[in-house]
């Protein structure tokens, strides 16, 4: 389970680099755009992914430019979100994007779901709420904003899990779905900065490289931990699945709440036990003949 724990922590130290971005002076959308190009050459190196599948006919594209425009979009509104709304909340709200990732499997992939499972969804749903309602005394204007962020990181990153199952499908390795997203990314964000920067609203400087190349190793690191703690566990999937998104939620719990004093009101606690049950109900549950 060591993996398991490393991508937990990997996932909770990048919202915490998102949440002190500001105080260390560090341009968000700079060190995303860093961001990228790091993931991409740790998973050249790391992965090796075998790109010619995406020479082949029927390969794809759409879905592939798709994330490469979305990744770098819900990137930018996490960082929003961390910052308005807090590290537990963001959390939790991109952890039960799984809830809209297995309705898209019911509806759009023709999968099939039993009783329990639905029910540990019904729960997510409820726990959404309660995740979304605002703290007592959130009257601040950094915390302005906050629900439609929340909102967009839940439906955000079920669609990033929905555009990498048709890629699947389509018979793309995942390695190289990522190695191609990443340097797409990259390419985009790196064309709006030189723009930005020619335009004098804002300078490109180490301090933000910096930060970028970390926010990315932590991306990576996080990615790549949880593939391994898959492959170390190869007869468990639903171990690892419901370790790593209940990992998360506890250690954003601790860091959002203790580490940067987070306001949480009954009903945001109340929804972080219901989330940690539904997320064990979904994973666990069996999946009908």
């Amino acid at each position: 389970m060591l993996f398991v724990l490393l991508s937990a922590v990997c996932s909770v130290l990048v919202s915490i680099l998102l949440k002190i971005a500001r105080r260390r002076a560090v341009d968000v959308a700079q060190a995303i755009t860093w961001n990228y190009l790091a993931a991409a050459v740790l998973c050249a190196l790391l992965l090796r992914p075998p790109l010619t599948s995406l020479t082949q006919p029927g390969a794809p594209w759409f879905a592939l430019l798709g994330l490469a425009a979305v990744l770098p979009s819900l990137f930018l509104v996490l960082a929003a979100s961390v910052r308005r709304a807090g590290i537990v909340r963001t959390d939790i709200a991109q952890r039960l994007s799984l809830l809209l990732s297995l309705l898209a499997a019911f509806f759009v992939f023709g999968e099939r779901a039993g009783a329990l499972k639905l029910s540990g969804i019904a729960l997510g749903l409820l726990a959404v709420l309660g995740i979304l309602a605002r703290p007592g005394g959130e009257r601040t204007e950094e915390s302005g904003g906050a629900l439609p962020a929340l909102l967009t990181v839940w439906a955000g990153f079920a669609a990033v899990d929905v555009m990498l199952k048709q890629i699947a499908a389509a018979g793309t390795p995942f390695a190289a779905s990522l190695q191609i997203s990443f340097a797409l990314a990259f390419i985009g964000m790196a064309v709006w900065q030189a723009l930005r920067a020619w335009r004098g609203t804002a300078r490109l400087n180490l301090r933000n490289l910096a930060a970028g190349l970390l926010l990315g190793a932590l991306n990576f690191g996080n990615i790549i931990f949880y593939v391994s703690a898959h492959r170390a566990l190869p007869g468990q999937p639903a171990v690892v699945f419901a370790s790593m998104n209940i990992g998360v939620v506890a250690l954003g719990t601790l860091v959002g709440a203790i580490g940067f004093g987070e306001r949480l009101s009954w009903i945001n606690r109340a929804a972080i036990a219901l989330a940690i049950v539904a997320i064990a109900i979904i994973a666990l549950a069996p999946s009908p003949l």
